[in-house]
């Protein structure tokens, strides 16, 4: 039975609740945050605490902890589990107020909230084999970079791809490909990767910015630019990324495989990149 921080107080995390009248319960009137751990070591740390610390200011909560105190809990939470791979999860909410109010209420207290699992173990085959994806249209709302923990319509076209077989959905808005319902999307054609660029239609993923700085370091050909929907659907290759799932290869969208069918040389390069990345973070790279 792992632990829980609430508020100051450590308890297994089966045990951990709040009070119905907490604001994060009532109206998903929060931000979260999810950092990978490998061999115990939170990777990008710093990049994650700083988002976090955007994404409350645009909601207009201030941050109830310094970046030594989250150091201290996210330490602790890695030390019950040990020194895996693990995903750390944070989540701050405006607070327990009095009544049920739509207004922000005054002089409440944030409600903060960590815990940790284990990552899933990676699945080499199932990576080799390739991803399904299917595209739906985009009608979540136009601050999509807050990470924020109102994500019904990313559930909702989450579980549209899964009905239909396929691991992702791709949002679609004027016309043009945005992000995935849980991941950041890039594509590769004529040997060019392509990631839409940041706005508030998309959240500016930790995974995404390392990803470009690994192509940056190798000369990889990139480009921050807007990918329609008919280019998505040439594309020679398609990609998603995100603290959990890393980078995954998709090879068939709506049905019709991308590509050749088959996970890509450009995702294969990336892929080894990025392992070798890591491998050098868990032995001491100063990648936080």
């Amino acid at each position: 039975m792992s632990i829980a921080y609430l508020n100051g107080a450590w308890q297994p995390v089966e045990e951990t609740s709040i009070p119905v009248l907490d604001r994060g319960f009532l109206f998903g009137d929060g931000v979260y945050e999810v950092i990978p751990a490998y061999s115990g070591k939170p990777f990008r740390l710093k990049e994650h605490l700083q988002r976090l610390d955007r994404n409350l200011a645009a909601i207009r909560i201030d941050m109830p902890l310094t970046q030594e105190e989250w150091k201290t809990i996210i330490e602790r939470l890695i030390e019950d589990q040990g020194p895996l791979d693990q995903a750390l999860y944070l989540q701050v909410t405006r607070g327990v107020a009095p009544r049920r109010d739509h207004a922000f209420p005054a002089g409440v207290k944030p409600t903060v909230f960590a815990m940790t699992n284990p990552l899933p173990e990676p699945d080499p085959d199932r990576d080799r084999q390739g991803y399904a994806a299917i595209t739906v249209s985009d009608e979540r709302w136009n601050n999509c970079h807050i990470k924020a923990i109102t994500l019904l319509a990313n559930l909702l076209a989450r579980q549209e791809a899964i009905d239909t077989g396929a691991q992702e959905a791709i949002f679609i808005r004027d016309g043009k490909a945005v992000e995935g319902a849980a991941s950041n999307l890039f594509i590769v054609s004529d040997r060019l990767l392509i990631t839409p660029p940041r706005s508030r239609q998309l959240l500016p993923g930790i995974t995404r910015d390392f990803v470009l700085e690994l192509a940056a370091d190798q000369g990889i050909p990139f480009a921050e630019a807007e990918i329609p929907v008919g280019e998505l659907e040439k594309a020679d290759e398609i990609w998603v990324t995100s603290s959990i799932k890393e980078i995954l290869p998709i090879v068939s969208l709506n049905g019709k495989p991308v590509g050749s069918g088959k996970p890509g040389t450009g995702w294969l390069q990336m892929h080894e990149l990025f392992e070798l990345g890591k491998e050098r973070f868990r032995h001491g790279d100063d990648h936080e």
